[in-house]
């Protein structure tokens, strides 16, 4: 075969050289099942021929070929072992080959990038156009005229009757050797000569691919399923349009919004919408689309990000929730939406972007679960086949194809778990997809963050579903080589909503031709396509200027008005034709079983096999499972020690019912993180919900059932500690009542949890309501306030609350059989003269004259409660469980998906651009920011603006001029027991002006070299010698390079300018006047054509900047701190549209031009962006260099150099990235070839770069420097002005985030009403002053829904400052922890007032004097204080959220446990009495808020408080108690019958006393508690030091050899030097 041209510099192909050939006769060929389907295909082909006449003389040789073709696609049962792949051959074609040794073992022929074909042995699926390139090879020469023909000879043999296939003198392969081969298969477009399988054992591998997949969706199997015979195959959509909330812009919220919302709407009502208004505009997302998606079909959607793509893809899934309105029809398989959406559901499937699976699930137990859910009935499967075999024989199937059987005892794995590839996981999604057998699928940039290898692998392999499956797949990637392309048989182009196309793919690009658009050299043709919709990208041909359509209406304008639009109207229409067959064939197959098919199993089976799989998520994550167990045991221990061996006397009856209330809250709370879990696994249910795998309402049960061996492990855990520690009664009969009424109540709460976080949209809106909840838990269960004295306004939550009927339960289980023996100080009076018939017991229930106080009468007059109640709350708490799991169940069957609509651009009020203000004013639709918004004419576009003008702002960009070289790099880190190398003596240099690409196979080390060059590893060990100019690396190196990250990190809420101002302010040196930094900031906005969107927030994906101008932020943040050294990339194109990663190459190109020093990683590119690299740095697996130095006009001098030294040659039209990558064998485990490391190590061109470089370190060491190397400060700002600037960026990140500052203070307000109208005018008897106790008990307990809430905004100011700014040495982590805790601190103030105001004074502080309410502000600031220092200083230490938020209730337990509440003072044991209590910071804020709060108010006791006893004879009640009184306090009466009335308070001050509260330490506690909150202030300094790298500073201080290392290292510098 002869290349397209024949000049001897590598061509610049014509756009011509990508054949074209339809795949939709082969498709239907292909499927081909049975004689009856064999007539309809050839109809179909001819209906296809006639609406594509440049395809028909293809169509004509189909004709000819496919009779041979019929019965032999699916070679199972039939055992014909034959595959499509040699089909082709008998027809009418040979190739050249020994027929005796190799019958039919024709290479399979694969079209490389430009057409050419090129032998194949071995290719892991059949593609699109393998079959054909054999048979459709005169016909291409025909075409074009490029192609020698093949060399044709006749068959011996022209019957359908095949001669048997032999290996080359090899005994029979067994299945196990068939699937060791298929294990090995490659998935490169092309392999080497030489490969080690041979084309005999290619064509048998394609055999028994095609055996596996006959399995499952053959012949036979089909012929036996009812199920088959009733799918709805065949997707039709006409005039679909779809609106909702679109691409459009909307303006910042801000605290201020809810206070100004209703004066600005006035104000637009009075000038009649001239102000801009907050909503974004409803749009068309999608105009009037049609067409349809055959089975076998593949189409693939192309746009870029916001034009529209999802939304289509969603809308053919049947996925049409969260949209304004859908008009047009949707038919599948002619039923339309709405019946499919009903009956069908799990027909139809749409595969998000994300790959959504439990992390601790292996790969097996996955796909098991997916398979046992989808297994059909017995009428649908084979004769005599099991459920378990089907299982089996799919799972077997599918691991061999998808290429995952190694993985299948590996977990799936997450950000946490560690588990399988990100490939791996992507081929796991498509194995679940398969194992639906949905008709119609639908795959979302599914392609994201894998490599093009990985890519190609993952679309090869949909292709192979689809074939097999014979279903209508559409796929949305934003990257599609061309090989990828090749893969489809259709293709649409939505650009703004809009189809500008929509057809065969093999006609798009002379479609676009023909409108006027020039193809440019090697482009792709979905970079073609693409292109055309960006006024930046597309190329005119010359004459066509004025003619070419320019915006979205007028491609769609021209589309409708063309022959490929009437192509695909003929299409539909024929097609509708043939589903009326399909459907009436349907209607008389279908029977009771396939009426419905939602869901495969029924409801008990979901019930179950969610429940094993459940037990198996549980079980996959035992460190977090025990870690919970550990902690319950070790909580259980603390408690029980502080209620440790409580007396069966007086004293211990008010600890009793603590302990008791203690168990049932702390496994109630424990609960609160279902929460967590619900909202995390929703996805993932959602997915497998339309996936039809089970029931929402399935896994609700699931959960529930698998709760009850976890609960009943966590409460037995916890009562047998403590039941027994605290020795609670003793008998066999009460210990297992209290077990079984604590294992109800805790089951429960966990579905009344649970149910919460199904009822409601987020996680924030859970937690407010969870947040107040759980006061009225705690309040109303009767413990802190007795029933008779709850107001009736509240009273009604007893009834509702399922803790108060555990509480009263337990407590009659305790008390009903116990005699309480009456001791001081509750035995009054007391006295030399005192006898037990004249004395009284002050607890209530006590009978007059009696020392013994019966525990039945005792719970009846303190609480109301009774022993007859206890089976009762029992059964009220069964019957609470059964509510709560049927809620949850309710609340999943009603979850809906995220909903749909396009990103939103959000502009900081007033910097939206005029045009867009104006568009948002009427309510217009806004287009993209970046096409539609000129304003003021500082929009550069190419059309526009002049060359010079923009070449005039790249020189304005501060140009590099020294040289960087790195030489003998090393670096190892430790590995299991031993090390691992992970780059191996690497060197280099990077030069200003040349644009350098680091380049290698995925796990090569690119990468890691470039932070190693960067200097920002701090792992492991690095050595060589790194030198800028010949000289040591300057203290100043980190913040003189830039370094963009692969991830784009930002503060979401700082606008593009912003972002941009804080970079220059802070990085360019201090004598640069702050003017000047912000002047060349308005340069880098102009340069990165970001004017438009300067006054835009980054917010995040979907909600703010897309994934391009993200990158362009990233990279012009960096560009503003004037970097005087080199800008490192990493990965700058990953995850972006091909157009978009051209933009930004294009741009770093022009960096390049003006003098900048760039180093690049970047992904396999492809060859038009590989031209705008200068130089190439390609390492290989184990970190070593393959080859260094200039690519060279069309890369000739790196192809020659692989050539000159054995690699195979390189096409003219190959991608030279793709081609290098191939030649060392990247990504190949069974490559066999040279070790390309030792050839670079040994080559003439190392010896010349090694010299090269030591030239440039000694040319460089004598040059004058200005000052560059040499500066020596590690930050450009002093200390004060880093602070300034964090702490400013931290205020405006608050005022712009107004839910959590509104949450914070709804939080205030809620929580200080509920304590307000719970204790409302609190009065003045002996229970309320436990009311005013437990009142402020109360306030304590909001701290830690707070702290859940700000512990997040802590972490995400250190996750930016860890992953992008401590690298970059903008600033200190002093000014990001001041930055953190500053702007906390005027808003608690703030609500912390609110809370005080609904709080204080219409309960505790009626009465009270300005004083004692001024000192309870003051506390309350100081308590506000407290909370965020505690909160902040557990997350300083903490690495994520999750673990933050777990530890938070921890600490919290600790430091309320002994603070002489939940026990008192007297009756805490010694041990934790003698230290514990006086550590406990809330120790000091209770006594100052409880003791302002009794101080000076007399008690009255009510009528049931008082102890009643009779007088000695001829004593008067004062008489009998005087010397008592004066000793023990409170006052005695005399009642009716001359019976005394002993009050235990006088005072609320003696009330107090009974806590250890004094009034007079006042002071003394608020002096204490300030240093607690300077302490945890401290701490939050302290923790962040050692997370942020002080532990790594501590290790080096003590580690003598780490010293004597840097020691020599810096000798070797100086001498260097």
């Amino acid at each position: 075969m002869t290349s397209a041209s024949s000049e001897p510099e590598r061509p610049q192909a014509q756009s011509a050289v990508w054949p074209s050939t339809s795949a939709n006769s082969f498709r239907q060929q292909y499927m081909a099942h049975d004689s009856t389907a064999d007539s309809d295909l050839l109809e179909a082909a001819h209906a296809h021929q006639e609406s594509h006449p440049d395809g028909a003389m293809r169509r004509n040789e189909f004709r000819a070929t496919s009779s041979h073709f019929q019965g032999t696609s699916y070679a199972s049962e039939e055992n014909t072992n034959v595959t499509s792949t040699s089909g082709s051959q008998s027809s009418s074609t040979e190739l050249p080959s020994n027929y005796e040794t190799q019958p039919s073992t024709t290479p399979m022929v694969h079209p490389d990038a430009s057409g050419d074909s090129l032998p194949t042995p071995g290719h892991q699926v059949v593609t699109k156009r393998s079959l054909e390139s054999v048979m459709q090879a005169e016909d291409d020469d025909d075409v074009d005229g490029k192609f020698q023909p093949i060399k044709t000879a006749v068959t011996k043999d022209t019957t359908d009757q095949r001669p048997k296939l032999q290996s080359k003198g090899s005994g029979p392969m067994t299945q196990e050797d068939l699937f060791r081969v298929l294990s090995r298969r490659k998935t490169n477009t092309s392999d080497y000569p030489g490969s080690e399988m041979s084309p005999a054992v290619t064509q048998e591998e394609q055999d028994e691919i095609q055996r596996l997949m006959s399995r499952m969706f053959g012949q036979n199997r089909r012929a036996q399923s009812e199920e088959e015979k009733t799918r709805h195959v065949g997707l039709i959509f006409k005039n679909l349009t779809v609106t909702g909330m679109g691409l459009g812009a909307a303006l910042q919220p801000t605290l201020s919004d809810p206070f100004l919302g209703l004066p600005r709407l006035l104000s637009k009502l009075f000038s009649k919408g001239k102000s801009a208004s907050s909503k974004p505009p409803i749009r068309t997302i999608l105009n009037d689309f049609t067409g349809c998606v055959k089975p076998g079909e593949m189409l693939l959607v192309l746009g870029r990000p916001g034009s529209g793509c999802s939304t289509f893809l969603k809308v053919l899934a049947n996925q049409r929730y969260g949209y304004e309105s859908i008009k047009g029809d949707v038919t599948y398989g002619g039923t339309d939406a709405r019946e499919m959406a009903k009956n069908y559901r799990g027909e139809i499937v749409y595969n998000p972007e994300d790959d959504l699976h439990y992390a601790t699930l292996t790969v097996k137990n996955t796909l098991s679960f997916a398979l046992k859910t989808r297994t059909p009935g017995k009428a649908s499967r084979n004769e005599g086949e099991s459920r378990t075999d089907y299982v089996r024989e799919f799972l077997r199937v599918v691991s061999k194809l998808f290429w995952i059987e190694h993985t299948l005892g590996t977990k799936v794995g997450d950000e946490f778990v560690r588990g399988v590839s990100g490939g791996e996981k992507k081929r796991v999604s498509i194995a679940e997809a398969m194992i639906t057998r949905a008709s119609t699928q639908c795959w979302d940039n599914s392609t994201r963050g894998l490599d093009a290898s990985t890519a190609l692998e993952y679309v090869e392999s949909l292709r192979t579903l689809t074939n097999m499956a014979h279903i209508s797949t559409s796929v949305a990637l934003y990257q599609a080589g061309e090989s990828l392309y090749d893969l489809f048989d259709k293709v649409v182009l939505i650009d703004e909503g809009r189809c500008l196309y929509y057809g065969p793919t093999e006609n798009a690009a002379a479609y676009f031709e023909g409108l006027g658009f020039e193809r440019p050299a090697r482009w792709t043709t979905a970079d073609f396509l693409t292109s055309v919709t960006d006024s930046h990208e597309r190329q005119i041909r010359e004459g066509h200027e004025d003619r070419i359509p320019r915006s979205a209406e007028q491609f769609e304008h021209a589309y409708r008005n063309s022959d490929a639009f009437e192509a695909t109207k003929d299409d539909v229409r024929s097609f509708e034709q043939e589903l009326e067959a399909q459907r009436k064939e349907r209607l008389e197959n279908r029977s009771k079983d396939t009426k419905q098919k939602n869901y495969t199993l029924p409801f008990h089976k979901q019930v179950w096999e969610c429940t094993i799989r459940q037990f198996r998520i549980m079980f996959g994550d035992q460190l977090t499972l025990y870690g919970k167990w550990g902690g319950i045991v070790f909580q259980a221990l603390i408690v029980g020690s502080l209620f440790y061996n409580l007396p069966q006397t007086s004293t211990g009856v008010f600890p009793r019912g603590g302990v008791i209330f203690f168990l049932l809250l702390f496994n109630a709370l424990l609960a609160l993180a279902e929460l967590t879990g619900a909202f995390s696994s929703r996805p993932i249910m959602l997915k497998h919900k339309a996936f039809s795998f089970y029931r929402p309402s399935a896994y609700a049960i699931a959960q529930t059932v698998v709760d009850l061996p976890l609960v009943l492990v966590q409460v037995l855990l916890f009562d047998l500690v403590i039941y027994f520690m605290a020795g609670l009664a003793r008998t066999a009969s009460q210990f297992f009542i209290s077990l079984l009424i604590l294992f109800v109540l805790t089951l429960s709460m966990y579905s009344f949890f649970r149910a919460i976080g199904a009822l409601v949209a987020s996680l924030d809106v859970a937690t407010r309501i969870t947040g107040v909840a759980v006061q009225a838990l705690i309040v109303y269960t009767g413990y802190l306030i007795p029933p008779q004295k709850m107001h009736p306004w509240f009273k009604w939550l007893i009834y509702i609350n399922p803790v108060q009927y555990g509480f009263e339960a337990l407590m009659a289980n305790e008390f009903y059989n116990q005699d309480i023996q009456c001791v001081a100080p509750n035995l009054v009076p007391q006295g030399p003269n005192a006898s037990p018939e004249y004395q009284s017991c002050t607890i209530q229930g006590s009978q007059q004259g009696s020392t013994i106080v019966k525990g039945a009468d005792y719970i009846l007059t303190a609480f109301t409660y009774e022993r007859a109640h206890l089976w009762r709350n029992f059964g009220i708490i069964t019957a609470f469980w059964i509510f709560f799991v049927f809620l949850t169940m309710l609340g999943m069957e009603l979850q809906k998906p995220n909903a749909g609509g396009g990103a939103v651009t959000i502009f900081k009020r007033g910097q939206a651009p005029k045009s867009v203000e104006k568009a948002m004013d009427s309510g217009d639709t806004i287009k993209d920011e970046e096409k539609a918004m000129v304003v003021d004419g500082a929009q550069l576009s190419s059309e526009d603006s002049s060359g010079s003008e923009e070449g005039k702002m790249v020189k304005a960009v501060a140009r590099n001029e020294s040289v960087f070289t790195y030489q003998h790099v090393n670096y190892t880190i430790p590995y299991e027991k031993g090390e691992r190398q992970l780059l191996k003596d690497v060197q280099g240099f990077v030069r200003p002006g040349k644009l350098t690409a680091l380049m290698g196979a995925s796990g090569a080390g690119k990468s890691t070299l470039l932070n190693t060059l960067a200097q920002r590893i701090n792992f492991g060990v690095v050595t060589g010698d790194f030198l800028v100019d010949g000289r040591p690396l300057p203290k100043s190196f980190q913040r003189a390079t830039g370094f963009a990250e692969q991830m784009d990190v930002h503060e979401p809420t700082a606008t593009v300018r912003e972002a941009l101002r804080f970079s220059a302010r802070l990085r360019q040196p201090k004598e640069v006047p702050l003017e000047e930094k912000y002047e060349y900031c308005e340069r880098i906005i102009d340069l990165l054509e970001m004017r438009s969107i300067a006054g835009a927030t980054i917010g995040k994906i979907g909600e703010g900047l897309n994934q391009e101008q993200r990158k362009r932020v990233t990279i012009g943040v960096e560009l503003a701190s004037k970097p005087e050294l080199l800008l490192f990339l990493d990965e700058p194109t990953s995850g972006l549209d091909s157009g978009a990663a051209f933009n930004i190459v294009r741009f770093l190109r022009k960096l390049a031009d003006s003098g900048q020093a760039l180093l690049v990683t970047i992904h396999q590119p492809s060859s038009v962006l590989f031209e705008h690299f200068d130089e190439l740095l390609l390492l290989k697996s184990g970190g070593r260099i393959v080859y260094h130095g200039p690519l060279g006009k069309d890369s000739r001098e790196l192809i020659n150099y692989f050539e000159s030294n054995g690699a195979k040659k390189c096409e003219p039209s190959a991608n030279p990235a793709e081609y290098m990558l191939e030649a060392i064998g990247a990504g190949d485990p069974n490559y066999k070839g040279k070790d390309w490391g030792d050839v670079w190590a040994s080559s003439a061109e190392h010896q010349a770069r090694s010299r090269e470089i030591q030239e440039m370190i000694a040319e460089r060491r004598n040059a004058p420097t200005h000052g560059k190397t040499d500066d020596d400060r590690e930050f450009a700002m002093p200390l004060g002005t880093q602070v300034y600037a964090v702490v400013k960026r931290s205020f405006v990140s608050y005022w712009r985030t107004p839910d959590y500052m509104i949450g914070k203070f709804v939080l205030h307000i809620f929580t200080g009403l509920f304590n307000s109208f719970t204790f409302y005018h609190v009065g003045n008897t002996q229970i309320d002053m436990q009311s005013r106790l437990f009142s402020v008990f109360m306030t304590l307990t909001i701290s830690p829904p707070l702290i859940q809430q700000l512990q997040p905004k802590f972490l995400n100011f250190r996750n930016i400052y860890q992953s992008r700014e401590a690298n970059s040495k903008i600033y200190s982590w002093v000014a990001l922890v001041t930055g953190a805790i500053v702007p906390e601190l005027p808003y608690s103030v703030l609500a912390g007032t609110l809370y005080f105001v609904c709080w204080w004074f219409p309960a505790l502080g009626r009465g009270a004097t300005p004083f004692a309410s001024a000192y309870t502000w003051l506390m309350m600031m100081l308590f506000e204080f407290y909370y965020v220092g505690f909160g902040q200083a557990i997350a300083a230490f903490a690495p994520n959220e999750l673990l933050a938020s777990i530890l938070v209730p921890l600490f919290f337990l600790f430091v309320v446990s002994f603070c002489g509440v939940v026990v008192p003072f007297v009756a805490l044991p010694t041990f934790w009495r003698s230290w514990m209590y006086y550590l406990t910071p809330f120790t000091y804020l209770l006594e100052g808020f409880l003791s302002a709060a009794v101080h000076d108010r007399p008690v009255d006791c009510a009528e049931n408080e008082f102890a009643r006893f009779q007088p000695p004879p001829n004593e008067s009640c004062d008489s009998y108690t005087q010397q008592f009184i004066a000793r023990a306090g409170g006052y005695v009466q005399t009642g009716a019958e001359g019976i005394c009335e002993f009050c235990q308070y006088r005072t609320g001050d003696e009330f107090a006393r009974g806590f250890n509260i004094y009034y007079s330490n006042k002071w003394r506690d608020f002096g204490i508690f300030i240093a607690f909150c300077v302490f945890n202030f401290a701490f939050v300094f302290f923790a962040s030091w050692l997370f942020l790298g002080g532990t790594k500073s501590i290790k080096t201080m003590f580690h003598a050899k780490a010293k004597k290392q840097s020691k020599e290292l810096e000798k070797q510098q100086s001498e260097k030097a």
